[in-house]
């Protein structure tokens, strides 16, 4: 036991030298200040080209099959919805107004949606057609998922595999650790270093979005009923794209609480 607790002491210890602090973006009137640690041979434009690549692959796949949306109401009303909530992008992170911003709408009866590095979004048809979404309601998912881009949640992940992984390496090296103390070890440090913060990132993601959706124009009071309407739909289980979120009960809560900071901005914006 001792020598496992030695092995995550010094795994966690590997993890962070590898790493650099950063926040990639400004808290924002919801007060997002986490530091994040990156893994330094892993740049940003490394991650962004590797999913460039991956999403116009997924692109070129509908588009094959014919499922590639670009020209129906509800895809000029994703993009207009996306253009809004893009133009508010640098108020958190400057350097997005560089970013070459994609969005697409896929034919699909997910109910699914994403942004990925570098601002390549995603939204599929199933998700606005299931839930009978809103164009307020839609702002707050694509909120939601535009957020995670400019927090590089992606690259955070992905930092965060490569550390655990060289300190996994490094600690057997150095302790001489059985394969068994390995496995004990990799449980511990995935848990304290990896999945807290897939929740954390969620509902930075949730507080972000809140506030885009609100500059934009969005009434954030959507983002509750957005909530609702997913528990109701999916039985009480988010769908696949919010699958590592919290439990829909401390989220509304959340956002609840968080609504009264960005009101303000949503009653001063411009509205569609």
């Amino acid at each position: 036991m001792r020598q496992s607790f030695a092995l995550c002491a010094l795994s966690a210890s590997l993890l962070l030298s590898g790493c650099q602090s950063v926040n990639t973006t400004s808290g924002g009137a919801v007060g997002v200040e986490r530091k994040q640690y990156m893994f330094s041979m892993l740049s940003t434009q490394e991650v962004n080209q590797m999913y460039a690549q991956s999403y116009q692959q997924t692109v070129g796949e509908a588009s094959t099959k014919g499922v590639l949306d670009k020209t129906s109401a509800d895809a000029k009303r994703v993009k207009a919805i996306a253009d809004r909530l893009i133009a508010q992008a640098p108020i958190f992170r400057p350097d997005s107004a560089q970013w070459q911003w994609e969005i697409n709408l896929i034919k699909s009866d997910e109910l699914n949606a994403n942004c990925g590095p570098g601002g390549k979004i995603i939204f599929y048809t199933g998700l606005i057609d299931k839930l009978q979404l809103t164009d307020d309601e839609i702002a707050a998912v694509m909120g939601h998922e535009i957020a995670h881009a400019l927090r590089e949640h992606g690259r955070e992940a992905m930092s965060k595999a490569y550390g655990i992984e060289m300190a996994k390496q490094g600690a057997g090296a150095l302790l001489g650790l059985s394969q068994d103390s390995l496995a004990l070890a990799d449980t511990v440090v995935n848990y304290s270093l990896t999945l807290p913060n897939s929740r954390s990132n969620e509902n930075e993601a949730d507080l972000i979005g809140l506030e885009l959706a609100a500059r934009a124009g969005y009434n954030p009071n959507a983002a509750i009923s957005l909530w609702q309407k997913m528990t109701q739909n999916t039985g009480g289980s988010p769908p696949e794209f919010m699958s590592t979120h919290p439990a829909s009960e401390s989220r509304i809560a959340s956002l609840q609480s968080a609504i009264p900071k960005v009101m303000p901005l949503y009653q001063q914006a411009k509205k569609p």
